[in-house]
């Protein structure tokens, strides 16, 4: 029996038999125990290493399912011969990793449309209920593709109330990220379709519909959002609106040219998808319907979600089909399975039937309206007529167009010089259309009163 003396560390947190197992297979990949060469029986080797048979045995299994070692049978264990590149020399080095430089945020203020207001998220109630329902072992298993029923039950519910939304909770689907649910719609529509979206739009739908290779046709907008004239002179049959909140120019769609919307669906057989991404917030007037609510030829797919009125790390959103796609998704795609975890589905379900979704809503309204008074009164007071405050009724953004003769890039730059990071608007436009004044989107919903007047202060201290 050829020598083999490895030294192991009994305080060690790895196992003996993955220690013996590591040894030998670093002693095979530099060529010390070369390819062909018998191993000792695993009798001897314990013997000789005073350890277990079945630390041996362990560890000659790992060997054997990775590769290296092969059982001959009334022979014993022989080493696997290998692929050259995958012998290592003693002293070659590991590949260099890339360097991904670390991003650290180095603004004093950040206009993030993304963010929320934490310090008013009721970290006890949500815990309490995380800590229940992470005790309910069954749901530790796989649930309904379309989630809990429950929830969809709850959400049915509250939509009804708040939105005007009319389904049963069987048309729900709840996925992980609206960019989840458009993916999975783009495959329930089909290839051969030509998607119509608002021109400026979202610009992570649009990359959906581009990395499924859709065709897609850009609708320009006017006071009243999207102009249905204009789709009216193009083949598309789907079309992705945010009419409650549009983004990013917060224009509300008012109820005609919602009447206008539907009344093309409907004589086209086409479909109209309803993003009513932070539809609970509005701030002037009353809540005008969902299209969904308005539909009654069941042309209409609605898209909400949790991200804005919750948390946006939750990744809660639901999917609205009309019955004949729901029929489809049945058919095709009901073996994908749910991604949002139960528990936290659970959780959610149980915060909206106690009680405590409503109050969190009529809270945050309150708090964010505040916060939109506070912002353009600043603005108005520091800027006066240099600029122009567009989309203020509702949302959690506005928009700011600047008239001082800077470009868009040279706003933003400015910006960064005095620690304010704020958020060009031409990524929001089909590549080479942007041909407005300079406009800059200014989140707010998670950035405190003082902060909001520091930020205005330092962008007239970079920009006039």
């Amino acid at each position: 029996m050829f020598e083999m003396t490895p030294h192991f560390q009994k305080l060690k947190k790895h196992p003996l038999y993955l220690q013996l197992y590591e040894f030998i297979k670093q002693e095979i990949q530099e060529g010390r125990i070369q390819a062909g060469r018998k191993l000792p029986s695993k009798r001897k080797l314990a013997v000789h290493l005073n350890l277990g048979l079945n630390t041996v045995d362990a560890a000659y299994q790992q060997l054997i399912a990775e590769g290296y070692v092969e059982s001959v049978l009334r022979k014993g264990y022989f080493v696997v011969e290998l692929e050259g590149n995958i012998i290592k020399k003693k002293d070659q080095k590991p590949p260099q990793q890339p360097n991904f430089p670390e991003i650290k945020s180095e603004y004093k203020i950040d206009f993030n449309h993304g963010e929320v207001d934490l310090k008013q998220f009721p970290f006890s109630i949500w815990r309490k209920l995380l800590l229940n329902t992470s005790c309910q072992h069954e749901l530790f298993m796989n649930g309904n593709p379309q989630g809990e029923r429950n929830l969809r039950v709850a959400i049915a519910d509250s939509i009804f109330q708040s939105r005007g939304v009319r389904c049963s909770p069987d048309q729900i689907i709840i996925g992980a990220g609206t960019q989840y649910l458009m993916q999975l719609l783009c495959l329930l529509l089909g290839k051969n379709r030509t998607f119509a979206m608002e021109d400026p739009g979202f610009h992570r739908i649009r990359h959906v519909f581009q990395d499924f290779e859709r065709k897609i046709e850009g609708i320009p907008l006017d006071e009243d959002g999207l102009t249905v004239e204009h789709l009216r002179r193009i083949r598309a049959d789907i079309v992705y609106v945010t009419p409650s909140h549009q983004f990013p120019t917060g224009t509300i769609m008012p109820i005609s040219r919602r009447m206008e919307l539907l009344k093309w669906a409907r004589e086209k057989q086409a479909y109209i998808i309803e993003d009513d991404y932070d539809g609970e917030f509005r701030y002037v007037g009353k809540p005008i319907p969902s299209l969904q609510g308005l539909d009654t030829n069941s042309r209409v797919i609605y898209l909400g979600t949790f991200s804005k009125a919750f948390i946006p790390s939750i990744r809660v959103s639901y999917l609205i089909l009309p019955p004949d796609l729901l029929k489809v998704y049945h058919q095709n795609f009901s073996g994908y399975k749910h991604t949002v975890p139960r528990i936290i589905q659970e959780a959610l379900y149980q915060f909206i039937d106690n009680g405590h979704w409503e109050r969190h809503i009529n809270k945050m309204r309150t708090i964010y309206r505040k916060k939109n008074h506070i912002l353009t009164e600043v603005i108005q007071q520091h800027f006066d007529n240099r600029v122009t405050v567009i989309g203020e009724k509702s949302g959690l953004h506005i928009l700011l167009q600047i008239n001082n003769g800077l470009s868009e890039t040279e706003l933003v730059e400015r910006a960064t010089q005095v620690g304010v990071n704020i958020y060009p608007t031409s990524l929001y436009y089909e590549k080479g259309k942007y041909s407005h004044e300079p406009t800059i989107l200014l989140g707010y919903g998670g950035l405190s009163h003082e902060e909001l007047q520091e930020g205005i202060l330092l962008l007239k201290k970079a920009w006039f």
